[in-house]
């Protein structure tokens, strides 16, 4: 199984494209923004006019696309993977949408032979163009063995986190509410540096070397002092997004998830005032309360 395709190719899709490629794959692939698909042609891919259209060149397809109304359309609409895709090849789906919207994917999916691994990632831009991403991949155990070399070709860490299609989902939901910490806590660290004074770089060099250091904190606090809000390659809608999600899961589970939520209102913020920024860019509603900025 030499044939793949990715429907949705912007900051985290081109990446697994260019893996894909890379790593011999033929590679089909679509997405509604021109230039996106433009360049996924210079890097060696098929282009398609429609997500219909890319099932007809592949035995499996990542869908990486914003949210669960889309994921839907793309694999269940009227110009939908559904329309093409062979009994026995699979959708993998990489993007983060609600466990309830994946299964309803695999019940329309239900009757065609074609199979489906739930499959969020971790990871972010540069996991994504670096081949690194960590999977959380929920599928039957043989459809998982089957098409692991694929997954192979975009991830250096694929997690089995359960053979029921929703189980990556919900595993991802979790993972989110402690990114979502990590970065509202780290704005807040930021702020209060900059109004006693510290300079970011003596911050980051004591935070990144002591025992609260972690990779994700390490890099939004490294491009709030380098001033970086915007093109990093991890939009603020997305995490936004995804609080979303957490929040709608422990909802519905009964369980109190104090920090999230106020990570959620801090983004909540964050998107309502800059609205095109990266997840730093919650930094910004800190720093406008207090009146400082954190430079290095």
């Amino acid at each position: 199984m030499k044939r793949a395709g990715v429907v949705g190719i912007g900051d985290m899709g081109s990446g697994l494209a260019k893996n894909l490629i890379g790593n011999g794959f033929e590679t089909a692939g679509w997405d509604i923004d021109e230039k996106r698909m433009t360049a996924f042609v210079e890097m060696g891919g098929n282009g398609q006019p429609t997500a219909a259209e890319v099932g007809k060149y592949a035995d499996a397809v990542f869908v990486m696309v914003m949210n669960g109304d889309q994921a839907k359309e793309v694999v269940l609409g009227e110009n939908g993977l559904i329309k093409t895709l062979k009994p026995g090849s699979v959708v993998i789906m990489s993007a983060t949408i609600k466990a309830t919207e994946i299964r309803e994917i695999e019940q329309g999916l239900e009757g065609t032979g074609i199979e489906m691994i739930d499959t969020p990632v971790s990871g972010g831009f540069p996991g994504a163009q670096g081949g690194t991403l960590t999977m959380m991949a929920a599928a039957k155990p043989e459809v998982l063995e089957t098409y692991r070399p694929v997954m192979e070709a975009v991830s250096a860490n694929i997690h089995n986190v359960g053979d029921k299609v929703g189980d990556g989902q919900t595993v991802k939901a979790c993972l989110q509410s402690l990114f979502g910490a990590i970065f509202s806590a780290t704005s807040e660290m930021a702020a209060l540096a900059a109004k006693a004074g510290i300079s970011g770089e003596v911050l980051y060099n004591v935070v990144s070397t002591s025992s609260a250091a972690s990779p994700a904190g390490n890099t939004v606090l490294g491009h709030i002092i380098d001033r970086n809000f915007v093109g990093t390659g991890s939009q603020i809608r997305t995490m936004h997004k995804d609080l979303t999600i957490s929040m709608d899961l422990a909802r519905d589970l009964g369980v109190p998830l104090f920090t999230a939520a106020a990570s959620m209102q801090l983004f909540q913020a964050g998107i309502t005032k800059y609205p095109d920024g990266d997840n730093q860019t919650v930094a910004r509603i800190m720093e406008d309360i207090v009146g400082a900025e954190l430079k290095r």
